[in-house]
């Protein structure tokens, strides 16, 4: 029988969880805990995907992704055993992961888990994902300091390389999470900014994306100190007034009083996140794996933040991989570098993202 868990463990857990990032901070996410077997849920929030930027909700996967990998993460620093399942529920699309807490990886062997195809786990598929035997996985209890300390900064970076035990570090905790982390090259890292400016120059002109990212960003001191979602003001960083740094302007063509300038890194340090497949369990991995390679570097001094602007684009994704390595689909573009800390983005009430079952 498994050990129940007190509601305050419960809760101490989905607040690790929703320590996730996701795309405009819309937290797309909620979470059900069944007491009677110890199993932890994730679910999409659909009502927080962005049809415009993420139309087929593969960002809104990598977010619940991440915010599974903290769950994990979060269990591993409590003594608990998991057992993840992806897409354990071919009727129900929102389901998205099960992890089991109680019963050392017994529930969910003998349903294997389904892709969105219906195909049983396997190559491809989602399956069994992480199971630790009974066993408490130390690796990730470990990173559990980085949980609540990493945050997205959308600052310049000090022009500095980053030391090859730091990025062999980054590639393993991809791999870990059966994705693969790549630094490009000069010709390739140039290409990249390119495809991004050139994502940041539509989005720019497109009307319906600009009020997207309006809906989701906070203008104002008073709108920031009671935001719950979405962007502040405070965590824009400064405009860009030199430099190559692919930084997302969430001010768009508003005027954010006060926000200053800055020279940005000319040469940033971009890695590039990619999966040998592109189904919504490939997302699944590619967010854990995100947020795994985050925890890492947060624990290495880094600071990072997202490069997304040509993910969300279909014509502009496929041309950022490296042709000559044979790399899938790059499901994410990481910009990571020393420099000041990001600042904390608000995060809705507990209450609102769980649900607690007898």
């Amino acid at each position: 029988m498994p050990v129940p868990l007190t509601e305050a463990a419960v809760t101490a857990l989905a607040e690790d969880a929703a320590a996730a990032p996701s795309m405009h901070n819309t937290q797309p996410w909620r979470f059900r805990h069944s007491s009677a077997d110890a199993v932890f849920a994730v679910y999409a929030d659909l009502s927080r995907a962005l049809p415009q930027e993420d139309a087929d909700t593969r960002g809104l996967h990598l977010a619940c992704g991440a915010a599974l990998l903290n769950l994990r993460v979060g269990a591993a620093h409590r003594g608990l055993p998991a057992h993840t399942s992806l897409l354990p529920d071919p009727h129900d699309e929102t389901l998205l992961a099960t992890v089991d807490l109680g019963s050392g990886g017994k529930a969910g062997s003998d349903g294997e888990g389904h892709d969105r195809e219906g195909h049983a786990g396997g190559e491809g598929g989602s399956g069994v994902e992480a199971d630790s035997g009974g066993e408490v996985d130390e690796p990730l209890a470990q990173l559990y300091p980085a949980v609540h300390t990493r945050h997205t900064s959308r600052y310049p970076f000090l022009e500095e390389e980053l030391p090859d035990t730091c990025r062999t570090a980054l590639v393993a905790a991809a791999e870990q999470e059966g994705a693969t982390l790549e630094f490009p090259g000069a010709w390739h890292l140039d290409w990249v900014m390119e495809v991004a400016r050139r994502a940041e120059v539509r989005n720019a002109d497109s009307r319906e994306r600009r009020e997207e990212m309006s809906h989701w960003t906070r203008l104002g001191a008073a709108t920031a100190d009671v935001a719950t979602d979405g962007v502040p003001e405070y965590a824009f960083g400064p405009h860009q007034r030199s430099g190559q740094a692919p930084v997302r302007d969430f001010a768009g063509r508003r005027p954010v009083a006060d926000r200053g300038t800055a020279d940005f890194e000319p040469t940033p340090h971009l890695a590039l996140l990619s999966t040998p497949t592109d189904r919504p369990a490939d997302w699944l991995r590619a967010g854990q794996a995100m947020q795994r390679v985050l925890l890492v570097a947060t624990q290495e001094g880094l600071v990072g933040s997202f490069v997304t602007q040509a993910l969300e684009w279909t014509d502009l994704r496929w041309p950022l991989r490296d042709p000559m390595t044979g790399a899938g689909p790059v499901q994410m573009v990481l910009r990571l570098g020393y420099g000041p800390q990001g600042p904390r983005t608000p995060r809705r009430p507990v209450r609102e993202v769980l649900d607690i079952e007898p």
